[in-house]
């Protein structure tokens, strides 16, 4: 039987507020394996891209188990936390895709370039990423700079610079949300084009339901706790 990509096992995460402790979630456990996508639904602050930070390492559970493309995080055991952030740096640069609402571009550099940094980080080879841009229909782009393109050409750019990497999990915060919808759909549909293509993981964070219901598995996070398990 195959290892799933992510594992996390009884997560429990707060925040302070003044002298309160705030429950983002508790207990919460989610697992997902090769191919599959998940979608997290919820309103704003019931702790969508927390949940994302927690799953690449860029924020700590208060307590649980992450279990990621074999490496295993337990937050029940004290020290160690150096060692830690240095495994979690090495899969985010390797094996760990990541989008974000607004295209994460380096303003200074073209959009072939932007691409080939990505790639470069994770030691992938640089002659496909011309051909990725070309897979999304910007290669005519490749040498402008982010701010001589549209909002829907920079996200292209920045999924190309997500595959270029080759990873094995894709984790997307709202990836359309400050585009129109007719862009917004566009886009999407080449990222689960391309995802089904590669047999990546996917988890994508979205308040819009018809976005979450092109994913496999669901998990609505509500008033800071999941209201489901995930199937």
């Amino acid at each position: 039987m195959n290892q799933p990509v992510l594992e996390a096992r009884e997560l429990s995460k707060t925040f302070a507020s003044g002298a309160e402790r705030i429950a983002v979630f508790s207990g919460l456990s989610v697992s997902l394996d090769a191919g599959q996508s998940l979608a997290l639904m919820g309103r704003s602050g019931s702790g969508k891209s927390t949940l994302l930070n927690l799953f690449c390492g860029l924020e700590r559970p208060d307590n649980g188990v992450i279990t990621l493309l074999g490496e295993r995080f337990d937050y029940r055991e004290a020290g160690a936390s150096g060692q830690r952030e240095k495994r979690w740096a090495r899969l985010r640069r390797r094996r760990i895709g990541v989008m974000f609402q607004e295209a994460n571009l380096m303003p200074a550099l073209s959009l072939l370039d932007n691409v080939r940094l990505r790639a470069r980080l994770a030691e992938q080879p640089l002659e496909q990423c011309q051909a990725w841009l070309e897979r999304l229909g910007i290669g005519e782009l490749a040498e402008r700079y982010p701010d001589q393109v549209s909002g829907g050409q920079r996200q292209r750019a920045a999924l190309a610079m997500v595959f270029a990497m080759t990873p094995d999990l894709i984790l997307a915060d709202e990836p359309t949300g400050s585009l129109d919808r007719r862009t917004a759909e566009e886009v999407t549909t080449e990222l689960f084009r391309l995802q089904a293509q590669t047999g990546v993981a996917l988890i994508l964070a979205t308040h819009d339901p018809e976005l979450a219901e092109q994913c496999r598995k669901t998990l609505d996070l509500a008033h800071g706790a999941p209201a489901s398990p995930v199937p």
